[in-house]
């Protein structure tokens, strides 16, 4: 049996969600004392009640058919010896009744979810997980942000429809990708010295490769649409940043799938021109990002990405669920 083969029981009551069918699976899964890092507003959960009671249970009060469908499934362990299972996804249903504030549609709506699993002993330990709430809100129609620069619109799963094969992946395969993966985020980190001739992004992705990013930012295609749209912005803003995941979190393989999680991954300050139309401020600021590749041959052909982008604009002080709640009023 595969390790991700553990979240199975959870992963399928949670596919036609009942509340307590999902909270047993969970209190099967979940260790007692494990931890639960969750996107803001939610922070730290301790353990299965915290979960279900705070994030969960309202989600599912939302979405009174709540559904979840993943879209990758993948596990491995870091060269320091964890072990962690990777799933990504999305929450779907009829957006019956407001979440977070953010009001419902009466249509389907989706929000994508990245989650990742620490196991020790056969029970979850600590999961790190990001909702990409900003995406609700743009189906919601109360996005009070800047508009993204790339591509807003339902991301794909995997263009070879292999992310959900249960059967045990290659796993020379996997030190192959891994391999590619972390050659191309340590050339990301020469980018303070050697500039972005530095970074060799032919190198590494393909020409078609797609960066599927988080809503507020958006998907962007190829090297042109990727430089574009979200890096030359982000490297602009905050070019001081460190760690990342050349230098933080945890880095693991699956065939030709490679996963990426931290909590947080990088620390930087933002200067420059500002970044997501915030003014510059020199603040400093952690940033969540939980990441998926795949790997086809030898280049990276796809890449999903979440950031914590509430979390970000938290911590330079704009408050997006009270702006919301603002644009919100005139439906009210």
């Amino acid at each position: 049996m595969t390790l991700r083969a553990l979240l199975d029981p959870l992963r399928l009551a949670q596919r036609d969600f009942d509340g307590d069918t999902v909270r047993r699976a969970l209190g099967t899964l979940l260790a007692p004392d494990a931890t639960v890092h969750l996107a803001h507003p939610f922070e730290d959960l301790g353990g299965v009640d915290e979960f279900v009671g705070r994030a969960l249970a309202p989600l599912a009060d939302a979405f009174p058919d709540l559904e979840r469908r993943d879209l990758i499934v993948m596990d491995g362990a870091t060269r320091a010896g964890a072990h962690w299972v990777g799933c990504g996804g999305y929450w779907t249903g009829t957006f019956a009744r407001p979440f977070l504030d953010i009001p419902p549609t009466g249509h389907q709506a989706a929000m994508r979810f990245h989650e990742f699993h620490r196991v020790e002993d056969g029970r979850v330990v600590e999961v790190q997980a990001l909702w990409d709430i900003p995406e609700l809100m743009m189906q919601a129609g109360v996005w009070p942000m800047v508009p993204s620069l790339g591509r807003e619109w339902h991301v794909p799963g995997p263009a070879t429809q292999d992310g959900l094969d249960p059967s045990e992946r290659d796993r020379a395969r996997a030190e192959e990708s891994l391999a590619l993966v972390g050659d191309m985020l340590v050339h990301l980190s020469k980018f303070a010295s050697e500039g972005v001739e530095g970074m060799a992004l032919e190198r590494f992705w393909h020409p078609a490769f797609s960066w599927y990013g988080p809503s507020g930012i958006g998907t962007c295609r190829g090297i042109a649409g990727f430089r574009n749209w979200h890096q030359i912005p982000f490297l602009n803003a905050m070019p001081d940043r460190t760690g990342g995941t050349a230098g933080a979190g945890h880095l693991f393989g699956d065939g030709d799938y490679v996963g990426f999680t931290a909590w947080p991954g990088m620390n930087m300050s933002l200067t420059g021109d500002g970044w997501l139309g915030i003014a510059p401020s020199g603040k400093l600021l952690t940033m969540r990002s939980l990441d998926f590749w795949r790997c086809q041959g030898s280049l990276i052909r796809e890449n999903w990405v979440l950031v914590d982008l509430l979390h970000v604009y938290a911590q330079l002080g704009v408050d997006v669920l009270a702006r919301m709640r603002e644009l919100g009023k005139a439906r009210s």
